[in-house]
Parts: C-alpha cells; sequence; structure tokens
C-alpha cells in the first residue's frame, strides 16, 4: 500500500499482465495502459485469483492516474484529468465509464462497496504533483501522502470486505510510510523530474541544497536526511502494525506483504548506508518474504 504505482519494494510476477493498450477511446495524449505485473508484491502471489484480479484492478487504476501525471504532454493532463473523473462520476452514476482502467475498477467499487473519496484522492494528488514540486515540512509532505497513498490502503481493505474506521486508520499509517520510503529511494529521480519530497526544513538542517540532490554521489549531509526520513516511516511502520492483528484470512496475508516490504526496504536503505545516488535500493524477494513469515509468525503467537 502505497502511491499504487510503485508497489516495488517487494515486486514480482504479478497475476497477469495487462497489454499495453491505449485507451481514451484513442486520444493520442492519454499514456498506453502498462502491465500490472511488475508492481504486484511478489508477497501476494500466493492469493486466489479472485483476490489478485481485484487487487489487479486497483493497481490498473493507480498506474494510469500516475502514468497521466508523469508521462502525458504537460499541457494535456489537466484535461486527461477531467476524463477521469468524468468516469468517476458514471461509475456512481450506475453507467458504464469509457476507460478501460476505469470499467475495471468499477465493477470491482461495486462488488465490494468501494466510496468515491479514494478515488477521488488519487486524482486529486496527481493534480496537486503539477502545481507543487516541493513541501516545506514533515507535516505538509504527510498531508500530501493522505492523497497519493492512503487512498490505496482504503482501496485495498474494500477489496477484501475489511474495512472499518479503527482499520482505516492503521492502514493509513502503513501507506503514508511506504510512500515516504519511496521518496528516500527515489531521491536522485524525484529531483530530476523537478519534485523534491524530503522537507525542506529537514535539508536545511542537514544543510542540503539542490546541488546535493542531483549529485552522482551521495552526500554525508544528504544521507542524515535521508536517514531521519527513513526512521520516521519506521515510526509509522510500528504505529500500524497493529493491523494484522484485526486483520484475518488472506486479508491479513496481503497486508502482512506489504508491512514486510516496507520493512524489508529500510533494512536495504540502511544496509547500503543511505547512499541513494548510487543505486535503487531495495531487498532481495527472499528478504522481503522472511519478513512476511516473522510479521505473520509473531501475530499469531501473541
Amino acid at each position: 500500500m502505497l502511491k499504487a504505482s510503485r508497489l516495488d519494494t517487494a515486486s514480482g510476477p504479478g497475476p497477469r499482465a495487462a497489454s499495453a493498450t491505449r485507451p481514451g477511446a484513442g486520444d493520442p495524449a492519454m499514456p498506453p495502459e502498462r502491465t500490472i505485473r511488475e508492481n504486484f508484491p511478489v508477497a501476494l502471489r500466493i492469493l486466489p485469483a479472485r483476490h489478485r484480479a481485484a487487487l489487479g484492478a486497483v493497481y490498473r487504476y493507480a498506474r494510469l492516474i500516475d502514468d497521466i501525471g508523469d508521462e502525458a504532454p504537460p499541457a494535456d493532463r489537466g484535461r486527461l484529468f477531467d476524463l477521469v473523473d468524468r468516469d468517476i462520476d458514471r461509475i456512481f452514476a450506475g453507467t458504464a465509464p469509457e476507460l478501460p482502467a476505469l470499467r475495471a475498477i468499477g465493477a470491482v467499487a461495486r462488488e465490494h462497496g468501494i466510496p468515491e473519496a479514494p478515488l477521488r484522492k488519487l486524482v486529486q494528488a496527481n493534480r496537486q504533483d503539477q502545481e507543487i514540486h516541493r513541501y516545506a515540512t514533515w507535516d505538509q509532505l504527510v498531508e500530501y501522502c493522505a492523497l497519493s497513498a492512503d487512498p490505496v490502503g482504503h482501496l485495498v481493505l474494500h477489496v477484501f470486505d475489511a474495512a472499518s474506521p479503527e482499520r482505516l486508520a492503521l492502514s493509513d499509517h502503513i501507506c503514508t510510510a511506504l510512500q515516504v520510503i519511496e521518496h528516500c529511494q527515489d531521491v536522485a529521480e524525484d529531483f530530476a523530474d523537478g519534485r523534491v519530497y524530503l522537507p525542506a526544513t529537514d535539508l536545511k538542517l542537514f544543510g542540503c541544497t539542490d546541488a546535493d540532490l542531483g549529485a552522482e554521489t551521495t552526500p554525508t549531509r544528504l544521507r542524515g536526511v535521508v536517514a531521519r526520513n527513513a526512521d520516521r516511516a519506521a515510526a509509522l511502520l510500528d504505529e500500524g502494525a497493529p493491523l494484522i492483528g484485526k486483520l484475518d484470512g488472506w486479508a491479513r496475508v496481503a497486508v502482512a506483504g506489504y508491512l514486510a516490504g516496507g520493512r524489508a526496504t529500510l533494512a536495504a536503505l540502511s544496509g547500503g548506508a543511505y547512499d541513494v545516488h548510487a543505486a535503487r535500493l531495495r531487498p532481495s524477494r527472499a528478504r522481503t518474504l522472511g519478513e512476511a513469515l516473522l510479521i505473520l509468525g509473531r501475530d499469531v503467537a501473541k
């Protein structure tokens, strides 16, 4: 659970690969849909087909929204987001959406009673990305994650018919943490795209400049900023971890997989001395699966 298009803290082959079709009634500005395989967490491969199909629709929707915000011609992005918003209107008006990804998530929404808000918030987050490229404080970054990451967790819990106010609140901690972890991994990539997701107050505290964000090597002061935000993410994962004990069946397995991906990635960041410019620090599948087994075993032992 995070900005769903980048659920690669525990990535592996997914349940199926969507073909690279062009949605939007042939609109040339609409990015082609990608496969969902690359971003489907390996820990979720054991889920029954019905759950994998529903989660695949969630990722397909989120991937489309992210690709509009990142890859469509900038002048067309607002118009394309409008197309998505109109299709969300159609879903909740009981009529057929036009975009294939929206038809898929619409079917899942009807089956599982998914509300409108999380779908809208993901669009809102990507609209915000077009206007706001930096965040002054940690609190402002968390507010952004409430739009860009937390709704994915809400969608996932609804897919398992496990959404409740308490569970959704715990899920928000995990999703925000996973989004922050991604920001820690992608400092250089985000900076190249004109975006900085490390709080400005932290950069100032450690004496970091824009030159550090785009440098070929990771200065010690930037490693300090990344470590500070990784520690915050670790604390958020711990705050959200009680969610595992409030779920059962496949929902518990799935959420344990997300939590494990976050913890394994934090270990990879720490093990790589937060040298995020050298390579995208990420855990092995074995490490992620090991973390998932520890989480599930620890929960059973309680």
